[in-house]
Parts: structure tokens; sequence; C-alpha cells
């Protein structure tokens, strides 16, 4: 992300979170882009030009058969679409040093109606810490900013009870099942994008 990219989310941030209430976290984190070059570097085992492309030190988390799974399928939307690549993959990261604690985004851009699906993870080293929480929290700051956003969503394994427990307190309100054949059942929450927590 340049400079200046980074300092008009910012400054656009900034003024959502004047607008729109949001719970606080303890821990702080900044979203820095994950190129496809970099995903594709990631795909292939290489963390040196992973790293060197994304301007941060990435770990083992991001080769990890899960991660790769990832980088595929966002890989391709970027080919099909590369407005795409502004929502879908960014790495998390904490501290002056720029630390990757995980990674995040959405699923896509915002349909036709307004909704935008998140999507997070925590590197192992990093979890039950409050980052999950902190990402959640950028994550929905930057639906916020966007006008085309209207409602945020997230799909969560009812066995996953660190996440229902990250969104709790956010207004996420249960709207109904998926079934994925990756993932299994999923619980779909959706809470309105300018919400006041």
């Amino acid at each position: 992300m340049s400079a200046e990219h980074s300092a008009t989310i910012r400054t656009v941030t900034d003024e959502a979170d004047r607008q729109t209430s949001f719970p606080t976290s303890s821990k702080h984190v900044r979203f820095v882009d994950l190129s496809s070059t970099a995903m594709s570097a990631l795909l292939d085992g290489d963390l040196p030009a992973a790293s060197n492309t994304a301007g941060v030190a990435l770990t083992e988390y991001f080769v990890t058969d899960r991660a790769r799974w990832l980088w595929r399928i966002r890989i391709d939307q970027m080919a099909a679409d590369p407005r795409h690549a502004s929502w879908i993959a960014r790495q998390a990261v904490t501290g002056p040093e720029g630390v990757v604690i995980g990674h995040a985004g959405f699923h896509g851009p915002p349909d036709e109606a307004g909704m935008v699906e998140i999507g997070y993870a925590v590197a192992p080293d990093f979890r039950r810490q409050g980052y999950g929480r902190a990402i959640l929290i950028e994550l929905l700051r930057r639906a916020a900013a966007e006008p085309a956003v209207k409602t945020v969503r997230a799909t969560i394994s009812p066995d996953n009870v660190a996440s229902l427990a990250t969104i709790a307190g956010f207004g996420f309100v249960q709207v109904g099942e998926d079934w994925d054949e990756e993932d299994g059942l999923g619980l779909i929450f959706e809470v309105p994008a300018n919400r006041s927590c």
C-alpha cells in the first residue's frame, strides 16, 4: 500500500470514527496490502520473496495448506476483477516494527445489496491476546467508511467458540445458516455497517 493510499484510508477511517461509536481494544493493528505477486510467492513456498514483496516479514503460517488454499482463491478473484484487490487480502500487523500477526479482509467488494463478508485469521502465536478483536474493529471501521457498504456479515462455525466470542458485543445478529463443502456448517451473523455500538 502506498503511503498516499494509506493516508487516505486513515483519514476516511478517522471520519467514520467520529460518526460511529466502536468498541475498543487494548491491541492495535493496521493492514498492509498483500499483492497477487506476494501471494504467488507464498504458493511457491518462497517466504523471503513474499516478505520482500509485502514489505514485512511473513512467517510459516502464511504457507500452511489452509493459507495456500486462500491465496489461490484470492489470486483468481484479483485476476478476474482487479477492483477486488483493495478489499480482499491484507496482512494484519502490529507495533512500529510491523510484526505480522495474521491476515484479514473481505470476501470481495460490496454486493448489489451493499453487503460485505469479513474474513480474518490470527497466527497461533498471537491468539487469545485480543488481536482478533482488534482486527475485527479495523474491518468494521473500513466497512463504515465506505458509503456503498450497508451490511457486514460474518459466517462462523458453531464450534468456533473463539470467533463467536470475538463478535460478541459488536451488534451482530444471527440471520441464518450456511453449508460449505470446505468448512461445513456456518452460522451467518450480520450487523449494519453504520451501526452505533
